[in-house]
C-alpha cells in the first residue's frame, strides 16, 4: 500500500530584509502562498538572508494511521516526505543536501502572502511561532524559555532525515521514518522543518566556495495535484501461498504465454471515503482446446506469489500516484487476486488508471495498460 496524507499547514520563514526598501521579512508571514521558498540570497557575493520551510500533517488521516499501527493492522510502515518542484523555478548548486527535523513547538500557518502590502504578520515568522494583532507575539523558544529565531527544532539520533542531490530532480522524496516513529511513540508532532542541511545552509563552505540555493515547491494552497504529502508505505498483501489460494491453480508464468489481464467489478467512480478491493483476473490469451465427454469449464487461477504488482496513474498529468514497488504486490484469496486501496489518499474529482506488471519466469516484465480507469468523487 502507498497512502498519501496531505499537508494540513505549511509556510516558510525568512531571515532577511528587502534589498531595495530595507523592510524586514523577519516578522512577515507567508502562510497562504502557493509556493514554499527554500533559498539563500546573496548580494555582491555577500550572504544576505535565508528561508526555511515548515510543514505539518496533523489531522484525522495521520491519527487514523497512528491508531492502525497501534492496533497492528499496519505493520512496519515506512514514511516519506514528498515535495514537488514548481517547474522551471530552481536555481541551485549541482551538489547540495536538504534536511528535515521535527519542530519543537506548535506554530500557526497564518494568513499572509508574499505580495501583501502592507505585509502581513499574523501567524508564524522567522521571529515568532505565533502572532495576532493586539496580542503579545509568541517567540520560538524551548524549555529554557530563551527566545530563538528561525524555528526551534530537535536534532540528534532519530530526529534527523536528509536527502542529497547531484544533478537530479529537486523533488523531495525523503525517508522520515525515524522522525515519525518518534511522534508515534509519544513525542509531540509539530511537523517538519526543511532546510539546507549542515554546511549547505551557511554563507560559504569551509573551502570558501559559495553554494547557491533557490528552491520553490508547491504548497498546500496550490491548485495543482502537487501539494506536500507524507507518503505511508506498508506491505498489506496476503501471500498467494498455502490455504490462501483455496482450490485455485497458479497461472504458468512462461515467457511463451500471451496473457490477458481483466478486472472484475471495476466501477466508473468511487467515493473518497471508500476502501476498495480491486479484483484482478489473469489467463492465457489462447486456451488449448481438449475433447472430453463432459462439459469443459475454465478452472480458476491466480498469479503466483511475487509475480504481479500494480500501479495507479493520474490520467490528466500522467503522474504516477502509486508506483510499482515492493509495497504494491497483489494479494490472493480463494477467489483470486486483488489489492486494496484507500481512496482518501487521492485527489477527488480526477480520473485515474490502473496498470499491472507481470514478472515471467524468463525475467521478462510486461506492463498491462488496458483502460482500467476510475474517478474518485468527493
Amino acid at each position: 500500500m502507498h497512502y498519501r496524507i496531505f499537508s494540513t499547514a505549511d509556510t516558510y520563514v525568512n531571515s532577511g530584509s528587502n534589498l531595495i526598501t530595507g523592510e524586514s521579512f523577519k516578522d512577515q508571514n507567508f502562510g497562504q502562498d502557493e509556493i514554499l521558498e527554500l533559498k539563500k540570497v546573496y548580494f555582491n557575493n555577500d550572504f544576505e538572508y535565508q528561508t526555511r520551510v515548515l510543514i505539518n500533517f496533523q489531522g484525522p488521516d495521520f491519527s487514523e494511521i497512528s491508531q492502525s499501527i497501534v492496533n497492528k493492522t499496519i505493520n512496519s510502515p515506512k514514511f516519506k516526505l514528498r515535495l514537488f518542484e514548481a517547474n522551471g523555478t530552481t536555481d541551485v548548486s549541482t551538489n547540495y543536501s536538504l534536511g528535515a527535523y521535527p519542530i519543537s513547538s506548535s506554530w500557526d500557518e497564518g494568513i499572509g502572502r508574499t505580495s501583501d502590502s502592507p505585509k502581513t504578520t499574523t501567524g508564524c515568522s522567522w521571529e515568532n511561532r505565533s502572532y495576532y494583532a493586539g496580542a503579545a507575539p509568541v517567540t520560538w523558544s524551548h524549555d529554557d524559555g530563551l527566545a530563538r529565531h528561525g524555528v526551534y527544532f530537535y536534532t540528534g539520533s532519530g530526529y534527523e532525515a536528509s536527502q542529497s542531490f547531484t544533478y537530479t530532480s529537486p523533488d523531495v522524496d525523503m525517508d522520515v521514518t525515524d522522525i515519525v516513529t518518534r511522534w508515534l511513540e509519544g513525542s509531540n508532532n509539530n511537523g517538519f522543518l526543511v532546510k539546507f542541511s549542515g554546511s549547505h545552509e551557511q554563507a560559504a563552505l569551509s573551502d570558501g566556495s559559495i553554494t547557491t540555493g533557490d528552491l520553490k515547491f508547491f504548497s498546500g494552497q496550490t491548485n495543482t495535484i502537487y501539494a506536500p504529502v507524507l507518503e505511508v508505505q506498508w506491505d498489506d498483501h496476503l501471500p498467494a501461498t498455502g490455504s490462501n489460494t483455496g482450490s485455485l491453480l497458479p497461472v504458468t508464468m512462461s515467457g511463451l504465454n500471451d496473457m490477458i489481464v481483466t478486472m472484475k467489478g471495476l466501477r466508473e467512480s468511487y467515493k473518497d471515503t471508500e476502501r476498495v478491493k480491486f479484483r484482478v483476473q489473469t489467463r492465457p490469451r489462447h486456451i488449448q482446446k481438449t475433447f472430453t465427454t463432459s462439459v469443459q469449464t475454465l478452472t480458476g487461477s491466480f498469479i503466483p506469489e511475487g509475480s504481479g504488482s500494480y500501479s495507479i496513474i493520474d490520467i490528466a498529468t500522467n503522474e504516477t500516484v502509486v508506483p510499482f514497488s515492493p509495497y504494491t504486490s497483489m494479494s490472493c484469496d480463494d477467489t483470486g487476486n486483488y489489492f486494496i486501496q484507500w481512496m482518501n489518499g487521492f485527489y477527488p474529482n480526477r480520473k485515474y488508471k490502473i496498470q499491472y506488471k507481470l514478472n515471467f519466469d524468463d525475467n521478462q516484465e510486461v506492463i498491462y495498460d488496458d483502460g482500467f480507469e476510475f474517478i474518485v468523487r468527493q
